[in-house]
């Protein structure tokens, strides 16, 4: 069994959970819980993660990876790993999932920060380069005339058509986007804003940038408005408490600041 270090990176964690499983067991967690290392970030330690991380990531997973990630999330902290246990924190896509729904039927017109119109396009043009070598390679698998066994054609063109599909979902997205714009002077939190908020039940402060759903990534600090806690820091001003509803229970925030994304100075006011 691998021992753990004092403030152990997720890597590390993650390493010292799997090794006490039974083989026949580790492989189905080593893989659910790979993505939620990469996902939050490999080089993280354990006491850095929130619940707002966790609860995000269960944003983006089906019903069948949540046992796995419950048991190495209940095992940091009866380890004594993490000052609280996360595992009530994440749940299954399904609710999370419907509340982005309605909100992005909603606003059919995503409104993206510059640097997530940007990322946005970056994306855009990594895919263009890589459908170009999947259609090399196509050709290349094609000379094979015998087409009902030519698995190389077939992935390819599976490939093919799964990069088709986010590139035409990109480009609707930036032919459609409204760009967060200097807009009349407000005192509330609003799309692009930098929002520091304390949770009062640990006393920890958080810093997140409130983003459309589309370029949502927490351990980035970039919290989407369709989540619980985006919805309720939306629209509120310095010194509001909000209050969201969460697996373990009400969560109790008091927002401390409210900034510009982009901005270098002090706070708005």
């Amino acid at each position: 069994m691998a021992n753990i270090e004092p403030n152990p990176t997720l890597t590390q964690a993650a390493d010292a959970f799997l090794s006490h499983l039974p083989p026949e067991e580790r492989g189905k967690a080593q893989a659910e819980i790979s993505k939620l290392v990469r996902w939050l970030g490999p080089a993280r330690h354990v006491t850095g993660i929130s619940p707002v991380d966790v609860a995000s990531y269960g944003e983006l997973i089906v019903p069948s990876a949540v046992k796995p990630l419950k048991s190495f999330l209940a095992y940091i902290w009866k380890k004594g790993l993490s000052s609280m246990n996360l595992a009530p924190h994440l749940r299954a896509r399904k609710a999370v999932l419907k509340a982005a729904a309605v909100w992005q039927t909603e606003q059919a017109q995503a409104t993206l920060t510059a640097q997530g119109y940007a990322k946005l396009e970056q994306e855009l043009s990594n895919l263009k380069e890589q459908r170009s070598r999947v259609i090399e390679e196509m050709q290349i698998a094609a000379i094979d005339k015998d087409f009902r066994e030519n698995a190389p054609l077939a992935a390819a063109r599976e490939r093919k058509a799964h990069l088709d599909g986010r590139i035409k979902e990109i480009e609707a997205v930036l032919n459609e986007a409204k760009l967060v714009g200097e807009e009349e002077a407000t005192s509330r939190a609003r799309f692009g804003d930098a929002v520091v908020f304390r949770d009062l039940s640990s006393g920890k402060e958080f810093r997140y940038t409130l983003v459309d759903p589309r370029e949502a990534n927490p351990s980035q600090g970039r919290l989407s408005v369709a989540s619980p806690l985006g919805k309720a820091i939306l629209d509120k001003e310095k010194g509001q408490v909000v209050e969201v509803a969460a697996p373990a229970g009400t969560l109790r925030c008091r927002i401390e600041n409210i900034m510009r994304a982009d901005e270098r100075g002090g706070p708005r006011t």
